[in-house]
């Protein structure tokens, strides 16, 4: 072979393998082309099953492909099965009529009568008994839309979401897949066992089974009422936070709050100009911050506390720092109630005022006890002691006892003239509110000035010192009669008395203390360091011993 020839030779050779590489590189680039045209495949509704398939060119749908029993359908991931559709392939989309159910996964799945299927946009429409199953969610309506792309369902005609032991019903709302939170709008209503709420807008969080409350609600819980405009409702422990100025009632007691945190029959949280009104024991507590529990009917109040007292013929106001309620034998027969209230205690009623710091009262026994530095004031008159016991009846005060110290101080007429007594111990009986016998015992001190019958004219000053005394009173307040053992008396006239007598050595008219009108008992004003009561110290008796002997030393 001549080398001309070879050289041709190995030159058409190379063509030739030129020539495949080039066909194999134009099959391997268009096999890529293929498969980049073939990606939005993926994207269309396929047709899997049906037991019939027509074209209906010149009828009401050219562009349908009609099927008919047992059809089937598949969209990325989920299936769509019915009785009939109108499959219209060229916008990717499909009609689907009688027994509609549609699949997704292994958590939804969606029923109803007729609907419309959007592939392009992944939106399903679903009409007539829809019910659409998510884990443990189901939604209940008429007409669906169900986004998969954002995985949200919409209903706009009626519709009720069940999670559990709770039923929400609505005239609108949407559901999040994804989140499993929950909006309804217009007479919304959800049911809890015994729970209702109605609402005109909530926010349903299913994971947490937590409810948001909007606009005027209610929520109806055996006995108790709870209304708000804004709250929290925890539906697994009936739990709520509510703001907004709420309120919760709860048989016969009432509490409102710019913001309350309540667990039925359980523990209340007020906050911010509070009001609890208990109709039953009648009365009503004001204050900034409250603290109650249901089961053990312990209350704890402070921030401006006013107390309202409407058992009593007048409403008695009574003020403190801090208020204290203690219940015992809860929920049965014998139940009683004991009120703490410190310091700063100031109370007014048109009969009766009193200031001290401390004071407990006891709904067992009516009795209001008052501890370091008391005063209280009837009228013209004046009690104080190291503790004064107050005892309540159906209409007023019944008795009053004066124990360590007692001073009882009446002012006689405007020139400074008083009556007094003072004592270890005093009693005072009252009757219908009026003074009408009082018991005065233990190194006992009495100035007096005797009126004239007739024109009511001072006579004179009375002085007298005794062990015991009693005094007793007319309906008017007139003293009509005074008895005392073994006294040493001393009368002066008008005009003959030592300036010395006029006032006892334990003489104090502490009436710029006294509180003046209901809102006068914020206003504290206490005796200053000098015009406290004297600590006294009391002396137990001395004990006896046993000599070796068995006597007594």
């Amino acid at each position: 072979m001549t080398a001309s020839r070879k050289s041709n030779l190995l030159g058409g050779h190379r063509i030739v393998f030129l020539a495949v590489l080039c066909l194999l590189g134009l099959s391997v680039f268009a096999a890529q082309k293929h498969r980049k045209a073939a990606k939005p495949a993926d994207e269309r509704i396929y047709l899997i099953h049906a037991d019939e398939l027509k074209f209906d060119m010149y009828g009401t749908n050219p562009d349908a492909q009609i099927v008919k029993g047992h059809v089937a359908f598949r969209h990325k991931g989920a299936h769509l099965t019915c009785d009939s559709a109108f499959f219209y392939q060229a916008s990717n989309s499909v009609k689907a009529f009688g027994h509609v159910h549609f699949i997704q996964g292994d958590t939804l799945s969606l029923s109803c009568d007729h609907a419309f299927y959007d592939g392009q946009q992944q939106m399903m429409e679903a009409r007539k008994n829809v019910w659409l199953h998510h884990r443990k969610q189901t939604l209940n309506t008429d007409s669906l839309n169900y986004d998969r792309l954002y995985n949200y369902a919409y209903f706009f005609e009626g519709g009720v979401l069940v999670d559990g032991k709770n039923r929400l019903k609505s005239d609108w709302g949407q559901y999040n897949l994804k989140s499993k939170e929950a909006v309804f709008y217009y007479s919304v209503e959800l049911k809890n066992g015994k729970d209702h709420i109605y609402t005109d807008t909530l926010y349903y969080d299913t994971r947490k089974s937590m409810a948001h409350l909007l606009g005027p609600s209610r929520i109806l819980s055996g006995k108790s009422t709870v209304k708000t405009t804004n709250g929290y409702y925890d539906t697994h422990s009936d739990r709520a936070r509510l703001f907004g100025r709420s309120t919760v009632v709860d048989g016969d007691k009432t509490i409102v709050g710019d913001s309350l945190f309540y667990k039925k029959e359980d523990m209340s949280e007020g906050f911010g100009n509070v009001v609890y009104v208990d109709k039953k024991q009648k009365n009503t507590l004001h204050c900034g911050y409250l603290r109650y529990n249901e089961k053990t009917g312990y209350g704890y109040a402070t921030k401006r506390v006013l107390v309202k007292d409407y058992s009593q013929k007048d409403t008695l106001y009574l003020h403190a720092d801090t208020l204290k309620l203690y219940t015992y034998n809860i929920n049965t027969d014998s139940v009683y109630r004991v009120g703490h209230a410190y310091p700063h205690v100031r109370a007014y009623r048109n009969d009766i005022q009193a200031v001290c710091d401390s004071l407990v009262f006891s709904s067992l026994d009516s009795c209001m006890t008052m501890y370091r530095d008391p005063i209280v004031w009837n009228a013209n008159r004046q009690l104080l002691g190291e503790r004064i016991l107050v005892f309540m009846g159906d209409s007023t005060v019944r008795e009053a006892r004066v124990i360590g110290q007692a001073l009882s101080i009446e002012q006689v007429d405007e020139k400074d003239h008083f009556n007094q007594i003072s004592s270890r111990q005093m009693f005072a009986f009252f009757e219908e509110g009026n003074l009408r016998r009082s018991v005065a015992t233990g190194n006992v001190r009495v100035i007096y000035f005797p009126q004239d019958d007739k024109d009511s004219s001072l006579i004179g000053l009375n002085y007298t010192e005794t062990d015991s005394m009693r005094m007793y009173f007319s309906p008017q307040r007139q003293l009509q009669k005074i008895w005392s053992d073994k006294a040493d008396n001393i009368i002066y006239p008008m005009t003959q008395i030592p300036p010395t007598r006029y006032k006892l050595d334990a003489f104090a008219w502490f009436d710029s203390i006294r509180p003046r009108n209901k809102d006068d008992i914020f206003v504290w004003r206490g005796k200053s360091e000098g015009e406290k009561l004297k600590k006294i110290e009391r002396h137990a008796a001395p004990l006896q011993q046993l000599g070796s002997g068995g006597g007594a030393q």
